[in-house]
């Protein structure tokens, strides 16, 4: 069977939107040959493919750097670039990068492969063998099983979806390609607004079995934290 997707373009305020139109195709065919779309397009944007068309629009294709880094893959904290034991970051998550500020396309696995390397050889200098194992707190990992758990039974009335596209939106109208001072400043205020509904984020489902519920609510934390730097940096460079 060969599917026709078909494409459109919005009406009224929303008129230069473009759309993916699903729904001429029966739910049945959807749900056997195109499962994954249907998923992305009810956690991302709230519809439903076999009733309404789903939006299209731009999103992030990579990220590089943030985590701050020496040569030998070690993540460092503070002015002083302090050492934090035990922790190493290679690829295109570290700041040590053979990229400069960008990268080629298709160069994606190089930082991989030099850092990659790099973090085994730090390991081995750092590790002993028969060495003594670490000594953990009593309590090590509960603050990350106590988030977890917190927004899983989270009740909120605000959809993860819905916040997202306020989200997205308040990025893609105040802090776009091309920006000016004065969306920004106004952005900033709106991102503000984003965070603070954050804490009334609900989830639905509260299984532990491929719950992706949960994991793009724990992601849109991640999101709107990235956000929030992203406007605040761009609006304070004037």
């Amino acid at each position: 069977m060969t599917l026709e997707i078909r494409e459109g373009r919005g009406v009224g305020p929303n008129k230069d939107h473009i759309y993916l139109h699903l729904d001429h195709l029966p739910p049945e065919t959807l749900a056997e040959r195109l499962p994954g779309i249907s998923e992305t397009a009810k956690i991302f944007a709230g519809v439903d493919v076999t009733k309404e068309p789903a939006p299209v629009l731009p999103t992030v294709h990579y990220n590089m750097g943030g985590i701050p880094t020496n040569w030998k893959t070690q993540v460092v904290k503070g002015e002083c670039n302090t050492i934090v034991p035990g922790l190493l970051a290679a690829g295109e998550a570290g700041c040590a990068s053979v990229h400069g500020a960008n990268r080629l396309g298709a160069n994606s696995l190089l930082d991989l492969v030099v850092f990659g390397r790099q973090a085994a050889d730090t390991t081995a200098e750092l590790v002993k063998p028969n060495s003594p194992p670490v000594t953990l707190p009593a309590n090590a990992g509960e603050s990350s099983i106590a988030r977890l758990d917190k927004m899983r039974h989270s009740k909120g009335l605000i959809p993860t979806a819905d916040l997202r596209r306020e989200l997205q939106v308040t990025m893609q109208k105040y802090a776009p390609v091309y920006r000016n001072g004065a969306d920004l400043a106004i952005g900033k205020e709106k991102i503000a607004e984003v965070m603070k509904k954050y804490a009334d984020v609900g989830v639905s489902d509260t299984s532990m079995i491929w719950n992706t519920d949960l994991i793009e609510t724990l992601e849109l934390e991640n999101l709107i934290n990235q956000a929030a730097q992203q406007m605040v940096a761009a609006e304070n460079r004037k």
